[in-house]
């Protein structure tokens, strides 16, 4: 999958998720063969961009190619100047959520609310066109809800403003994360519009994939809470994709490693105060992977030493003589 300039080695890249996809959670799932990965959302507002989540989000991946940042906001000029500002700051690609459906966003006319003003997307999508010389990509849902499903619309629009790759979120903002995606109104969206168009919705395993891949006819796929816990899946996608053999569970001295260099990632970049708090969600997602892990997360979320985090994993790992502790 091609954009702008920019071949991806893979064509399964990661969803930009704010409070989740940080910069040692990128740099993983890239470790794990992630085609892309996308700055968390950050606001279009650069006069925000002087707190310390914002400086954070805007830790931008340098050593990548694309570079590739998340703006959100509802003024077209503001996200015009949003975008120049990063990609002063070494941004190759500019993505604009027009997905996120959490209400705080909506109430501010922002992510997924834009869906209803299909004048204010056009207004907003030029206005980034225009202001950068790099790509410009956009991530929606398939409509506002059920009744005014207009992403087929919003796609047309989007391509005519010159957005070279689109992500489609399989559910409408009224359905939020509720019942299954639908994959319809992708495969229409890409049956009518001539450029990339990536799918994304509930694509949690291999076999998930190709099955979207063949309801969608989409040229790539956006793994989100399939991440979660488990950045190894981009490998196990690209291994599917191939004909190699997944029906094999990651070793246990492999898990315990990139857990371990995960949770230290996080208290580095984030200092160990927040560090041990942030890190707490996702050892609750890795729990989910991991068998008789009940009191070890009851124990590694209420710690609030980076130390102690660190020896809960090992003695958890300790407990086992070897083989696997873990689903691939």
């Amino acid at each position: 999958m091609k954009i702008g300039p920019y071949e991806l080695a893979s064509p399964f890249v990661l969803a930009p998720m704010a409070g989740v996809t940080d910069a040692p959670f990128r740099r993983l799932c890239r470790r794990f063969g992630a085609g892309m990965t996308t700055s968390e959302m950050t606001t279009a507002d650069i006069r925000l961009w002087t707190t310390a989540k914002s400086r954070r989000r805007l830790d931008l991946d340098l050593d990548v190619e694309p570079v590739a940042v998340q703006i959100a906001g509802s003024e077209p000029r503001q996200m015009a100047t949003a975008a120049q500002a990063c990609v002063d700051r070494g941004a190759q690609i500019i993505d604009i959520n027009m997905g996120c459906p959490a209400k705080k966003v909506c109430r501010k006319l922002a992510g997924s609310a834009l869906l209803k003003d299909e004048r204010l997307v056009a207004d907003i999508l030029a206005a980034v066109v225009t202001a950068v010389t790099v790509p410009v990509t956009l991530k929606i849902r398939t409509g506002w809800d059920l009744v005014h499903r207009n992403g087929l619309t919003i796609a047309t629009i989007a391509e005519q403003c010159g957005i070279q790759a689109l992500a489609v979120h399989g559910r409408t903002r009224a359905c939020r994360y509720k019942s299954d995606a639908e994959y319809e109104t992708i495969a229409a969206i890409k049956q009518a519009i001539n450029v990339p168009v990536i799918a994304n919705g509930d694509i949690t395993t291999p076999e998930k994939s190709l099955e979207v891949m063949r309801l969608t006819n989409a040229d790539g796929l956006m793994i989100g809470r399939g991440a979660q816990g488990r950045p190894w899946i981009f490998r196990e996608l690209n291994r599917f994709a191939t004909g190699i053999d997944n029906n094999v569970s990651l070793e246990k001295n492999k898990l315990r490693a990139i857990m371990l260099d995960h949770l230290e990632e996080m208290h580095r970049f984030y200092g160990e105060l927040i560090g041990v708090r942030v890190a707490r969600k996702h050892l609750t997602w890795y729990c989910k992977h991991l068998v008789n892990a009940g009191e070890f997360r009851f124990q590694a979320v209420r710690v609030e030493s980076a130390k102690e985090q660190l020896r809960l994993v090992e003695e958890y790992f300790d407990q086992f003589d070897g083989g696997v502790s873990a689903a691939a």
